[in-house]
């Protein structure tokens, strides 16, 4: 549930398909436990949801949930498919067509920016590019990308079409809060108050 704040205080989309080629990194031992962990919360997800309506996404909901960076890995959609035996392109289908599904780790906390009309008019992009300063991604392209996250799984930054809220623009939301005729500097102050409490 979120709440508001005032300024004195998800749809369908594309993404790409991931790279199926495998990734180093962790030793193969330590590669191999980690997959048995992770099939054994698919199996047992699985055995919960058999035969009711809608288990793949419900599936892959309570996965992504569960997952540290609120994402589903490649090798994640793999082993639903592998496990419930479903086809690997509908998994991915699934994936990718909801936007509450994330295929890229997200950060433990999250900037929402409002780009509908009333708060574009009213100073959104500003908003939109001073986060990008803040967090060191001036680069960001939001007509590429529909998010990005900072390289130490801090934040996370996207855009919506709409909030809803367009009498109250220009609208942010940080976490489960809703910030309502923000202005840059009082996104700042959030911004700095979060990596404080964070010790970064």
């Amino acid at each position: 549930m979120q709440k508001s704040v005032s300024s004195g205080s998800a749809g369908p989309k594309a993404r790409k398909t991931p790279n199926p080629k495998k990734k180093a990194g962790k030793p193969e031992s330590a590669n191999a436990e980690s997959t048995s962990k992770l099939a054994a919360v698919i199996k047992a997800l699985a055995a919960e949801q058999e035969g009711k309506p809608g288990a793949l996404l419900s599936i892959l909901e309570k996965l992504q949930d569960q997952d540290q960076f609120r994402h589903l890995s490649e090798e994640a959609l793999r082993l639903v498919a592998e496990i419930t035996g479903e086809a690997l392109s509908r998994v991915y289908s699934v994936a990718t067509f909801y936007s509450y599904f994330n295929l890229k780790p997200q950060g433990k906390h999250t900037i929402t920016v409002c780009r509908g009309t009333a708060c574009h008019t009213r100073g959104s992009l500003a908003l939109l590019q001073e986060a990008m300063n803040q967090l060191g991604e001036p680069d960001f392209r939001e007509d590429e990308e529909p998010s990005f996250t900072t390289s130490d799984k801090l934040f996370t930054v996207r855009t919506v079409a709409c909030f809803g809220q367009c009498a109250l623009a220009p609208v942010v939301a940080v976490d489960e809060t809703i910030y309502s005729s923000i202005s840059t500097t009082r996104l700042c102050s959030v911004i700095n108050a979060i990596r404080k409490e964070e010790k970064v």
